[in-house]
């Protein structure tokens, strides 16, 4: 396993460690208890795992862990559905290559801009690299960003125009957001391009910050979200030229 996938990978571990309580897995309360969460050797025992194979895991060392170890881990830490695919993805996860300037195809342009819905094409990053009219409509401000700032987490957390487009729903939207991109991120850090937003965001953002070291993870995709009052379906496709660019139309209910 390389080393910058190792270090996500205990990173996450800890993170889904340190959550649990002894009580909410059925284990009797210990006396002076120093540790945040579940100990170590409780999660080992559980897995069914060496504590010793367990430690190299979260110090991200150069380990290996079966598919059944996985599992046996998801378990342990009590994952959901999502935790536990990304687990697994960290698990087998190779280096990918290191962040580049993205640009959409120009047939992807050509099809956003006839759009009469709201659409744009977003990057491994989430730069929004292009968007039509109606999105500019929707997401007030969005065109007047300068080129470096349109991303979809610098304009949901750092510019006071989301949260009107957003109203009461900024917070959860926004929340969820910072974990779908926690996904994201943990499968390509240490990129510098990665790791310089996320910075970024932590500096501008307290509630990014605090999200951030919950260590949530999320998955992209299809649902629903009240833009300016109004309720909204969007769908999100990957495109044929670059899968890593993915395609999100909205359709007013």
């Amino acid at each position: 396993m390389p080393e910058s996938t190792g270090r996500a990978l205990g990173d996450f571990l800890r993170s889904r460690r340190e959550r649990l309580t002894p009580e909410a897995v059925g284990l009797p309360p210990r006396p002076r208890r120093r540790a945040t969460g579940l100990r170590r050797e409780e999660v080992a025992e559980r897995a069914g795992i060496g504590i010793d194979w367990y430690v190299r895991l979260e110090q991200g060392r150069a380990v290996t862990p079966s598919p059944a170890t996985i599992d046996a881990l998801a378990a342990a830490l009590c994952l959901d559905e999502t935790e536990h695919a990304h687990l697994r993805t960290l698990a087998r996860h190779p280096t990918r290559p290191a962040f580049t300037e993205e640009h959409a195809p120009e047939g992807t342009v050509r099809l956003v801009h006839s759009l009469d819905r709201p659409a744009y094409v977003t990057g491994r990053r989430w730069d929004i690299l292009t968007a039509n009219a109606a999105a500019t409509d929707l997401f007030t401000g969005l065109d007047r960003l300068p080129s470096d700032d349109r991303n979809v987490l610098v304009y949901l957390l750092l510019t006071p125009m989301a949260r009107e487009v957003f109203g009461e729903n900024w917070a959860a939207q926004a929340r969820h957001t910072t974990a779908q991109f926690r996904a994201a991120y943990d499968l390509q850090a240490p990129d510098a391009a990665f790791t310089a937003l996320a910075d970024r965001l932590r500096r501008g953002s307290p509630e990014f910050r605090r999200w951030w070291e919950e260590h949530d993870v999320a998955r992209s995709g299809a649902g629903g979200k009240v833009l300016r009052g109004r309720a909204y379906d969007y769908a999100t496709f990957q495109t044929n030229e670059d899968p890593a660019l993915r395609l999100t139309v909205y359709t007013p209910r």
